[in-house]
């Protein structure tokens, strides 16, 4: 049996359909796992059976994300936020941190992962970061490396990419900024922003600022360890 995997889907302002990056579900597959689709539901009950029946859960990229939800006012810069989108992910990802179940997020998906364990993010790190930034909006394909990041040495990261100095592409205006316990910075590129968060009390609970997906079609090996090894961990959290 496949480990079944729960992908977070999109929704477009003033629309009525959900959406998913093809991206996404091709990495998913070529590790090994089963993709499924999840919209945004309300009801805890629901929220509950997901958890529960998923053998892991991949948070996906998209829309900014509510600063209310850490505390803080929007900032002119902040972008389109869905607000049932934000509700859904952070429910569901408490929940299956609780279960102690494997977890991936990408880009919005670790910042959601971040917030969700009582973090905060910058609204726009272009305005509120000090210093020189790289290019974090990158002008290149998709699968295009753009940047490189530092890789904390005998972290999940580590373990999952064999490297200590990965080549990433980059699609944000934002980031993670406190990072609490349990959670750690295993990423960092060289103007100091948060590229990686991991657990130091699960197996695997992995959030990466950048697009690994889009990278695993250029068969980049860090990107295809990456998701090989999360479907792993949920391949395992499914034979329990």
């Amino acid at each position: 049996m496949k480990a079944i995997i729960g992908l977070t889907s999109s929704l477009e302002l003033g629309r009525e359909e959900y959406g998913i990056e093809l991206a996404d579900t091709e990495a998913i597959l070529m590790a090994g796992g089963l993709p499924i689709m999840l919209p945004h539901l309300t009801d805890e009950a629901d929220i509950d059976e997901i958890a529960e029946h998923i053998d892991g859960l991949f948070l996906a990229g998209g829309y900014d994300i509510d600063p209310t939800l850490f505390g803080e006012e929007p900032q002119p810069q902040l972008g389109v936020i869905i607000p049932a989108r934000d509700a859904f992910e952070l429910a569901l990802a408490k929940k299956v941190l609780a279960l102690k179940k494997p977890i991936l997020g990408v880009c919005r998906g670790a910042q959601i992962l971040n917030i969700a364990v009582g973090g905060d993010m910058y609204q726009d790190i272009t305005t509120q970061v000090k210093g020189d930034l790289l290019q974090h909006q990158q002008r290149a394909p998709k699968f295009h490396g753009s940047h490189f990041l530092d890789v904390t040495e005998g972290s999940l990261l580590h373990r999952l990419t064999g490297q200590q100095r990965l080549k990433v592409n980059s699609r944000h205006h934002q980031a993670n900024r406190h990072v609490p316990a349990p959670f750690i910075v295993s990423g960092v590129s060289s103007d100091g922003i948060v590229e990686a968060i991991e657990s130091t009390q699960h197996q695997f609970a992995l959030g990466v600022q950048w697009h690994p997906e889009n990278m695993a079609r250029a068969e980049d090996s860090a990107s295809i360890g990456i998701f090989s090894g999360f479907i792993a961990a949920c391949r395992e959290e499914g034979e329990k």
